[in-house]
């Protein structure tokens, strides 16, 4: 082989393998692309859920591994990196690419008792991701009420990547969400 086609191969080979570190890093949140050109956004949600358990009740369903102990069955998902009083950052992890690979996101949880939970995003696969959750009573218990608003960047190809992501996120908060209702209608169920 000749030293040019030797260099134009290595030179393939940089290149691939640069395109492919890119690709893991936005794919698993280590490399955000938030250059803030080209922003584009939609909603999120909105998914709503009944909850036969009072809003007190899922509250603290949703808030106790943020603001108290983070259970041992949680911590694969989550790592609250700072607590306040209202307010926790914390780590959020989603198995991706058939479990290989993890994606993790930075955010901060700002607790409004009994009636709200809001998330912003600090670092992850896009560059804007505000969400809430919203408790209303109802007569027969809570309804959670999820929205948000996702922004990327770089016109349709942000767009193009945000609908991936979109995607994968609604899912991982209807998961999330069927958790919580589980849990929450555990903890109302009268005991024998």
């Amino acid at each position: 082989m000749s030293a040019r086609a030797l260099r134009g191969a290595a030179w393939a080979a940089g290149v691939g393998g640069s395109l492919a570190a890119a690709w893991l890093g936005l794919v698993t949140g280590a490399v955000p692309v938030d250059v803030g050109v080209g922003r584009r956004t939609w909603p999120l949600g909105p998914q709503s859920l009944d909850i036969a358990a009072p809003r007190d009740t899922v509250f603290d369903v949703v808030a106790h591994p943020y603001l108290g102990r983070t259970p041992r069955a949680v911590r694969e998902k989550l790592n609250v990196l700072e607590r306040g009083g209202d307010l926790v950052l914390a780590e959020h992890f989603t198995p991706v690419a058939g479990g290989r690979l993890r994606a993790v996101t930075v955010e901060t949880v700002r607790f409004t008792r009994p009636e709200r939970i809001d998330f912003r995003l600090v670092r992850g696969p896009v560059p804007q991701v505000t969400e809430s959750f919203v408790l209303e009573e109802t007569g027969a218990g809570t309804r959670l009420v999820y929205e948000g608003e996702m922004g990327t960047d770089l016109w349709r190809a942000g767009q193009w990547w945000g609908r991936v992501v979109a995607a994968r996120w609604e899912a991982a908060v209807a998961a999330s969400l069927a958790s919580v209702k589980a849990e929450a209608e555990r903890r109302a169920a009268p005991r024998p």
